[in-house]
């Protein structure tokens, strides 16, 4: 399985990421998640997300994370994207691409890397509200 990981502060670019998607033959799924910072965290109104990580470690628990996948489903690649420092409402901080055969293994597979990632690894986050004018 071929896993990519990006821990950065540079704003995500969508298009040139799907744009460098690479598939073998049999494989007929590209499942793509981002996870956007929203305008609302309960009543508060934020102007977006502070996101901060142990780099070492969370590489590490992605890693094992991936392991558990291609242990799962026969997945062909994974490309994980994840900001950290300060990023806007309506901006993606994660990015998330699983290719497999077909869409159910590439569904349940982004699912979990998801849940596991919230779980497990060590990047935290906290919210920036609006202040008022």
């Amino acid at each position: 399985m071929i896993r990519t990981l990006t821990i950065s502060p540079d704003p995500i670019d969508e298009a040139a990421l799907v744009a460098k998607r690479r598939m073998s033959q049999g494989m007929g799924a590209a499942v793509y998640f981002a996870g956007v910072v929203r305008e609302m965290e309960g009543e508060r109104a934020l102007k977006g997300i502070d996101y901060e990580a142990f780099r070492a470690m969370a590489e590490h628990q992605f890693h094992l994370i991936f392991a558990a996948m291609k242990q799962r489903w026969p997945v062909e690649s994974v490309r994980v994207v994840h900001r950290i420092g300060f990023v806007q409402v309506n901006e993606a901080s994660l990015w998330v691409e699983v290719i497999a055969p077909h869409r159910g293994e590439a569904f349940a597979a982004c699912q979990f890397l998801i849940e596991e990632m919230k779980a497990k690894v060590t990047i935290w986050k906290r919210g920036i509200e609006e202040t008022a004018a």
